[in-house]
């Protein structure tokens, strides 16, 4: 019986069962016996194994006897009754006693278990007496030496289910205190490499930046009176301005995202789609659609991340079994697909960003987008699964100015 311990394991539920079949087995005893050796009281005998199994069934469906001992004290009231009208009228009834010991030590307190289980083997050692009309130390050792095993036996599963708990709470301590760790460490690398990039970027760009800045200030000076000298002055801060050029090349290279490394955009989403059907119980395809052009490595590492991003919320909440991913070059703009089969939402019911609803999701997509002079749509609703799509020019002025140059 499960009545007042937690949600039962495959070994509990079994055990349960086992316990369900051996009260059934007894009274089918009881009733089978009187019937076979022709007991004029073999009618009453079966109608009271009957009240008795019935009562007793009622007990696992009653979700109050499940998590209530008053319940569960009330119900094993009704059932030893049941079981005293049977143990009455065959001494066959004696043998149910012992799946009796089982449930009252499982289902009372300590204290109320144990004295149940005394007055239960008492009540059979007097019913089967009063059957054999004679009464000796023999028929007290069946149910006396059944109860002390049952105690035994519940209080043995008592002591292992108290330490499988223990252990339990101290993996699920261990667990939590890694994930606090790995969240540590997380912190601090983030950190540590804002600390070394802040770093860099004092010692290269920034220092160029301000030698540029005094060069030309120098030929300000050196102007009009001789141009020879600052010509020198300017020719020096070109020089410096190639040199950090080459620094922001390096931080650019650096910055990329390693799934950009030595492959395409379409290798990276494919290779993308791979792993996630890999890892997922989903399955995820990649199109490719026209004709591939060279893009900025700003309008690949957007596109790498929202296919990252939306591809995480389909598995992480969409429960969806499918989804596809589409990479299309339509000229003068690329644009990319993620289509899922899964439930869908209302797009404007959305919970507001931030960091306890993980609402950033969508509005970081649509900033990633919009600052490169694309758009970005989503089509969804509930039971409908959801249609994502950026687009980006191909040739938009800012970013390919930038990248020109750089």
């Amino acid at each position: 019986m499960n009545t007042t311990a937690p949600a039962l394991t495959p070994t509990t539920r079994a055990l349960a069962w086992c316990l369900h079949l051996l009260v059934l087995g007894l009274l089918v005893l009881a009733a089978g016996r009187a019937v076979a050796a022709g007991d004029p009281r073999a009618g009453a005998v079966v109608a009271a194994a009957t009240a008795c199994g019935l009562v007793y069934a009622v007990g696992p469906v009653l979700p109050h006897v499940r998590r209530s001992r008053r319940a569960a004290a009330l119900w094993l009231t009704a059932v030893g009754a049941a079981w005293l009208v049977l143990l009455a009228l065959s001494a066959d009834g004696v043998w149910v006693a012992f799946p009796l010991y089982f449930l009252q030590l499982h289902l009372l307190p300590r204290r109320a278990g144990l004295v149940a289980v005394v007055l239960t083997a008492a009540a059979a050692v007097a019913g089967f007496a009063a059957h054999q009309g004679s009464f000796g130390a023999a028929m007290a050792i069946g149910p006396a030496l059944g109860a002390a095993v049952a105690v035994a036996v519940v209080r043995g599963y008592q002591a292992l289910y108290r330490e499988s708990e223990q252990r339990r709470r101290l993996i699920e301590e261990l667990t939590d205190t890694r994930a606090d760790l790995a969240a540590a460490q997380h912190t601090a690398g983030v950190l540590a490499e804002r600390e070394r990039l802040a770093r860099e970027i004092h010692d290269t760009l920034a220092q160029g930046l301000s030698s540029i800045q005094l060069l030309l200030r120098a030929a300000e000076r050196a102007l009009p009176g001789t141009p020879e000298t600052a010509a020198g002055y300017v020719d020096q801060a070109r020089q410096a301005a190639v040199d950090n050029l080459a620094e922001a090349r390096r931080f650019v290279a650096a910055l990329a995202p390693p799934a950009l490394e030595d492959t395409t955009l379409a290798g990276a989403l494919e290779r993308l789609c791979a792993t996630t059907s890999t890892r997922h119980p989903i399955t995820a395809r990649f199109r490719l659609s026209g004709e591939a052009v060279p893009l900025p490595t700003a309008h690949e590492v957007a596109l790498l991340r929202i296919v990252q991003s939306a591809i995480a919320n389909t598995v992480r909440h969409a429960h969806a079994t499918s989804a596809e991913v589409t990479l299309r070059y339509l000229g003068d703009r690329v644009e990319v697909d993620v289509v899922d089969d899964g439930r869908g939402f209302v797009p404007g019911r959305l919970p507001s960003a931030g960091p306890q609803t993980g609402g950033f999701g969508l509005a970081a997509m649509r900033a990633r987008v919009q600052s490169l002079g694309g758009t970005f749509t989503v089509d969804s609703a509930p039971g409908r699964g959801t249609a994502l799509t950026a687009r980006l020019p191909v040739g938009h002025p800012t970013t390919a100015a930038s990248e020109d140059h750089l």
